[in-house]
């Protein structure tokens, strides 16, 4: 039987990514690089390019799967060039993919296990619970869900 926690959690998931596909869905290059402002702000390509990978470590470390390599800092320097926005959305679709087969079948969640982060700035070494880490994974996502739909709006 499906853990009623996982259950929700990928409806939570499902629908965030459907909603950040939806955000960047019909993106040129120039509208997925554009930043909406001035200063420290970030284009739909770094926003999507973080959002999934963050996503898909966390997800992992709440499932006890492997963690998957991750170059954190490189995610915030994604530029996509021109004849690339096809292949950007691709690779958003497989990312999606990799998250959403972190929560299907009948995962062994064990709320209570621990495992450390290791792509976080601050606090590397310091053990989250598995659930802590599946919540942080969704949350983080809709946040940053919510920072897509805002910059497309701009655009």
């Amino acid at each position: 039987m499906t853990d009623p926690t996982i259950q929700a959690a990928r409806e939570l998931l499902d629908d965030s990514l459907d909603e950040l596909r939806t955000a960047v869905d019909g993106c040129t290059a120039e509208e997925l690089n554009r930043r909406p402002t001035d200063g420290d702000t970030n284009g739909l390509a770094v926003l999507v390019t973080h959002a999934t990978l963050s996503t898909r470590s966390w997800l992992s470390l709440a499932t006890g799967a492997p963690l998957p390599e991750r170059d954190r800092p490189a995610e915030f320097l994604v530029v996509v060039e021109d004849a690339d926005a096809d292949a950007f959305m691709e690779r958003l679709d497989e990312i999606a993919g990799e998250c959403r087969a972190l929560l299907e079948g009948d995962v062994a969640f064990d709320p209570g296990a621990t495992g450390t982060a290791p792509w976080r700035t601050e606090g590397a070494d310091e053990p989250v619970t598995r659930a802590w880490a599946l919540l942080h994974a969704l949350h983080h996502l809709r946040e940053h869900v919510g920072h897509a739909q805002l910059t497309r709006q701009l655009l």
